[in-house]
């Protein structure tokens, strides 16, 4: 950004969808930084968030598909930025509403109030790529129909030395690896953009005199950079030594992004990766437009990162964020064997045990049935929940009540030379530190 940055601008109320997002709290806090006030709106908001100088008003986006919807959001307003997207469909989130149907209704809603500063934050690639992509773009066409003067920011990958989420989070645990694996051989390219620029642009073009807009604008960074480089940056900014990068087929990735995309969770799904493989660079005059038209200067991968040293959190998020899904499903296969082994225990063997704890064989039995059932359930909700910490803490439960009625009827078996129960404070452990990684962000 240019010095003109600096000069003093009025100071606006900018309603801010998707406030509370990688991109949109990076945009807050530029907003912030200028001297404007924020509004975010958002699903659930309580009276004391924090800043005085932020309002939250609750408003489910997902049910705002008319202008009707916004008509206290917009009270008082100068302004707006809508960062609401989602990458994944997720129950009521559908991408025609919430990339089509609400930002058009905001759009008009801001037509009907005479807001002519509106930028959409949307996203780089070919609609053929995905929904994702392709709803974004109907979404900008909506816009742009109501509002001439909005400004459509299509970025390339949007990156933080910071903070991370979703695609560069992987980015960053695929870094940290011991082995750099590259699908063919990494020269995938994108333009990467640091989110402080962005935000920086958002507001220049908040602060900018409303004018028709031709066409949207690609947003990306100085230089074009291989998925090779860009991981050899992130590992040297991470503070770890050079390792081997090892070149894996195509398909391969191609196997990961389908497993991703019919997990339902996570960045990894086939749209992103057909994003990064086509190639996800701005078109030529995009950075000269946005130079020409907001005095935008974004700085290189290698400015970002040296602005801001990684700290061993940073090391940590990066080495867990691939582990901590590992470590999901190996507890909930734990669980499951354990249930199937219980139930394909011999029956004299169960009845000696039941004895030995002092209860009847057939309350051994009808016992040992119900836990053996309850571990194969609690196992298969754990790899199909969208809320694992509720059924971590009932795995945690489990764990203690078993330990603590097996050192009541049987305290021999802590003398098991396999260390039965031994073994339970680590699997306890291993569950506290699941429920710590649930939020993957």
């Amino acid at each position: 950004m240019s010095a003109a940055d600096d000069r003093p601008t009025p100071s606006l109320t900018v309603l801010v969808t998707g406030g509370r997002g990688f991109i949109g709290s990076h945009i807050v806090a530029a907003l912030l930084e200028r001297g404007h006030r924020v509004r975010i709106v958002t699903r659930s908001a309580t009276a004391s968030e924090g800043d005085e100088r932020i309002e939250w008003l609750p408003l489910d986006l997902a049910s705002a598909t008319r202008p009707e919807a916004f008509s206290a959001a917009l009270d008082g307003v100068d302004a707006i930025v809508n960062c609401a997207g989602i990458l994944r469909e997720v129950g009521r989130d559908r991408f025609p509403i919430l990339h089509g149907d609400m930002p058009a209704a905001l759009a008009e809603a801001a037509s009907l109030r005479g807001i002519q500063r509106f930028v959409q934050i949307s996203a780089l690639g070919n609609p053929a790529d995905g929904e994702f992509v392709a709803s974004k773009h109907q979404g900008d066409a909506r816009i742009a129909a109501t509002l001439p003067e909005s400004v459509i920011l299509r970025p390339s990958l949007v990156y933080s030395a910071k903070s991370s989420y979703g695609g560069t989070s992987l980015l960053r645990s695929l870094a940290a690896l011991p082995l750099t694996l590259l699908p063919s051989g990494g020269n995938q390219c994108t333009q990467p953009v640091a989110a402080s620029d962005l935000a920086r642009l958002v507001c220049a073009a908040i602060e900018s005199q409303p004018i028709r807009r031709s066409k949207p604008y690609d947003a990306g960074g100085p230089t074009t950079v291989t998925l090779r480089d860009y991981l050899s940056a992130i590992r040297h900014w991470l503070g770890l030594p050079p390792n081997i990068a090892v070149g894996i087929p195509s398909w391969i990735a191609e196997v990961g992004a389908t497993l991703g995309e019919w997990s339902g969770r996570g960045p990894l799904g086939l749209t992103m990766w057909r994003m990064l493989n086509r190639g996800n660079v701005c078109a030529p005059d995009a950075l000269a437009r946005l130079a020409n038209d907001f005095q935008f200067r974004p700085q290189s991968v290698g400015a970002e990162l040296a602005s801001q040293p990684a700290s061993s959190a940073d090391r940590w998020h990066a080495r867990l964020y691939l582990l901590a899904p590992l470590l999901r499903v190996s507890l909930a296969l734990t669980w499951m064997a354990s249930g199937l082994v219980g139930l394909l225990l011999d029956p004299a063997a169960q009845d000696a045990i039941s004895t030995a704890a002092g209860m009847s064989p057939a309350l051994g039995r009808s016992l040992g049935l119900a836990l053996s059932v309850a571990d194969i359930v609690l196992g298969i909700w754990l790899l199909i929940s969208r809320r694992p910490a509720q059924v971590l803490a009932l795995m945690l439960a489990f764990v203690i009540g078993y330990t603590l009625a097996i050192t009541a009827s049987l305290p021999e078996y802590w003398m098991d030379p396999f260390g039965g129960l031994l073994k339970n404070g680590v699997i306890a452990v291993a569950i506290l530190v699941a429920m710590s990684t649930t939020d993957r962000s």
